[in-house]
This record gives structure tokens, sequence and C-alpha cells, in this order.
């Protein structure tokens, strides 16, 4: 038997906001913005003054989420057009990294137009068509700035990655960062042909996802000495390394939390063996994920085989984080109140009972056992939420509120199999009303 999520609690503004809606406004997104301010200010409180805090916007490029986390990010990475033209858009100003493998011409373009405050150069043909867009648009002369650089590198790791890292980008062959056999004939075209066009700011290097603060700190630890030597053997200062994001979210145990205290003070000794270098921090999941919530009702409740499935509206096209990453995602059941008997003038029916649903809470399946597999709308059996919830009793109508979706959620779903409709989205704390799905 599956043991099934963790069962979690819905903060009171976020059921209460989840109970009014009817079924029609479901499946929903909800976001809890004080609860995402109160965060990414325990985070910035947690870093010294030599690390600076970047947000990957992949995580969750919601404009709500990006302005209210401007107070306390020193900018933004991008990966993509899109996403400089969005970030751009709803935090006008800001300084903005552009990363990811595979710039076009015209992307790069684009965020020389925007004064994209960093590059992550991925390969020899990323710098030079960089270098080449960069003369043209004028960088380095007649009084504007030179574009700053950063080399991606794809590091080896000592000891190798963890075992429990969810995601490996680096310390093997990937398409992600320059070969270290490369950094130096790059950095020396980076400092000599490329200029005054390009100016050498350091290294990035994200490595591994799903990483403790101890295993972090020894990665960046590794990162930074590695950038170090490197620039001492160009007879060059160290002015920036980016250790990138990769902080753990633990979807199986989601009251806990990585350890900021512990990575922003090892960050700031780190940075002290340094003098002239500032370290830069790119986390995503680890900043938004606590703050969303997927919720809908429950349409049908079925035995099969001796097993419990309760048909969610909605599904893995709109949360398909369980799914890319093969868990129970954590999740509280919100049954509705009782229908009222016929005849009794002081109730009203609860929100989300179907109109044809006879008096009362009629008997269903899963009574006769006490946990429930959550699966979604879609023709696949892939369409799993969760697995093993404790819900005996549950009907249709009950309400299911998702954590931890704050983060690689809908962003990353497959919104148009099937062609249902597509979730309304609720920010907390933020201007009031309901965004209508994305298109």
């Amino acid at each position: 038997m599956t043991p099934g999520p963790t069962p979690v609690t819905v903060p009171e503004p976020v059921e209460r906001l989840i109970r009014s809606l009817n079924p029609g406004e479901l499946p929903a997104y909800v976001y809890d913005l004080a609860a995402l301010r109160d965060h990414a200010a325990g985070i910035r409180a947690a870093l010294g003054p030599r690390t600076e805090l970047y947000y990957a916007a992949k995580a969750n490029p919601e404009a709500d989420v990006l302005r209210t986390l401007s107070p306390y990010v020193d900018g933004y990475e991008v990966s993509s057009g899109g996403e400089l033209a969005h970030v751009a858009g709803a935090v006008p100003g800001r300084p903005l990294a552009f990363g990811g493998p595979g710039k076009t011409p015209e992307e790069t373009s684009a965020a020389l137009r925007v004064g994209v405050a960093r590059f992550h150069v991925e390969s020899a043909r990323d710098l030079r068509q960089l270098a080449r867009l960069a003369r043209e648009a004028g960088a380095g002369s007649g009084g504007r700035p030179p574009v700053g650089v950063l080399l991606r590198v794809n590091l080896p790791v000592p000891g190798g990655l963890p075992a429990g890292s969810a995601l490996t980008m680096g310390g093997s062959p990937s398409p992600f960062g320059i070969d270290p056999a490369e950094a130096e004939d790059l950095l020396r075209e980076l400092t000599g042909a490329c200029g005054p066009a390009l100016r050498w700011y350091g290294v990035h290097a994200h490595l591994a996802s799903g990483l403790t603060a101890p295993r972090h700190l020894a990665l960046a630890r590794s990162v930074v000495t590695w950038s170090a030597a490197l620039a001492a053997r160009h007879g060059l200062p160290l002015p920036e390394v980016n250790v990138g994001g990769g902080m753990t979210v633990d979807y199986t145990r989601p009251a806990d939390r990585f350890d900021w205290t512990a990575l922003g003070a090892g960050l700031e000794r780190l940075a002290g063996e340094h003098p002239g270098t500032v370290l830069r921090i790119e986390p995503g999941r680890a900043l938004t994920a606590y703050c969303g919530w997927y919720a809908t009702e429950v349409l049908d409740v079925k035995r099969s085989h001796g097993e419990n499935f309760a048909v969610l509206r909605g599904g893995t096209h709109h949360l398909r984080t369980p799914v890319t990453k093969g868990h129970d995602q954590p999740c509280a059941v919100l049954p509705v109140r009782e229908r009222p008997q016929d005849g009794d003038p002081h109730e009203a029916p609860a929100s989300g009972r179907p109109d044809n649903e006879p008096p009362g809470r009629p008997a269903a399946p899963a009574e006769s056992g006490g946990t429930v597999t959550l699966t979604g709308q879609l023709c696949t059996p892939k369409d799993v939420l969760a697995r093993g919830v404790p819900a005996p009793g549950l009907r249709p109508g009950d309400r299911v509120a998702f954590a931890l979706a704050g983060a690689y959620a809908w962003n990353i779903s497959h919104h148009d199999f099937l062609m249902h409709p597509r979730p309304g989205f609720h920010f907390l704390g933020a201007s009031p009303g309901v965004v209508p799905g994305r298109p």
C-alpha cells in the first residue's frame, strides 16, 4: 500500500476562498502573496550583504508573483525571449540575467535592447553571437557600457552529485554550459577579441537541484575555488560568481524548509575568503512553491478492483508537477457541508453540491476503505495527482486543495490536452478579483 502524501493544513484565507468558489470557477490556482512576502523576507534576512538573490522566473512567471518578490530580490533570471519580455514588462527597471542554451540572434538582440545586466554564455557560438550583436548595438563605445558576461561552466562535482538530486545540469555530459577544457580559450577570446563590447564578470555554474544547505555550500565552495583559480591564471579580477539555485523543496515533508540561515552564513564565510567577489544565488522553486495552491472538487468516487478512486475536476494538464517529479502531491480534503433536507427554509444548499444530487450525504465507495487515489479527467492512467490519500467518506462536491503548487506547476503543464477549461487564478493579498485562465 502506498503511504500517500503528507497531510497539509490549508491557511484560513486560502480555505475560505476555495470554499467560496462555485463549481464553474474550479479548478483554480490560489496564490497566497502574504505568505510569499514573509518567506522572501526571511530568505533575504538570512543572506549576507555579499550574497545577491536573483529569482529564476521560469519557476513561476505570474506577474503578481514577480512584483511581490521585487522588494526582496536583486534581480531576475530569464531563459528565453518570451520570459525576457514578460519579466521586463512586469517589473520594469529591475536587473535581469539572461541564460539558457540555444539563444537565437533575435532573443539576444532583444536582451541587448532591454539592457540585460548579465549574459550567461553557454558556448563558443553563444559568445561570438553576443559579441557581434553587442558591437552592432554600439556596446563599449560612444559612452555605452560594455555588456556584462558570466561564463557558464559545466564543472565536475567533487565526490559526484548527491543521490537525492532531483535534476542534474552539470558534472557530467550535458547541453548546459561550457566544458572546463574550453573555458581557458573562451576566456582569452572574451577578454581579447570580444572587447570592448563585452566585459568578463565571472563564472556561472548551476549543477543540480534538490540540494540541502550543506550540499549546496559544498558545491558553491567548489565552484568559487575553481573560478578564482581560473581568474588568477589569467591575471583577472573575479567580481562575481553565480553558484546557481537548486535548493531542495521536499514534497514528501512539506512542513520541512530549506535551511536558509545555514546557507546564508556559509556563503558569507565563503565570500569573506575571496575579497572583491560577490556571490549570487538563483533560486526558483524554493522561493515560490509554498505560496501556491491548486484547488478543485470531486466529480466522482468509484471503486475498482478493490481500490478507491476519486475523479477530480481538472488534473495533471493543470498541475503536472506530481507526474514530472514522480510523487504524490501534498493535499488536504475540504468536505462541503451536508446538503439540507428538503423543506428547511433556514439553510441554503452547500456550495459545490451538484443540483441533481438527492438530499443528505449519500453513501460513497470511499467509505469501504480508508484511502483513495486522486485522479484527473484525462484519458490516460498517468493523470494521477496523489495516491493513498486518507479520505473516508469522500463525496462528489468535496473540495481538494493541493499544496506546493507555486512553482513548476501551471506553467509546465500540457494545457490543451483534451481541451478542458483552464483554471482561474486568484491572488490573495494583491489586487482583488480573478485573472482568467492564461492563453
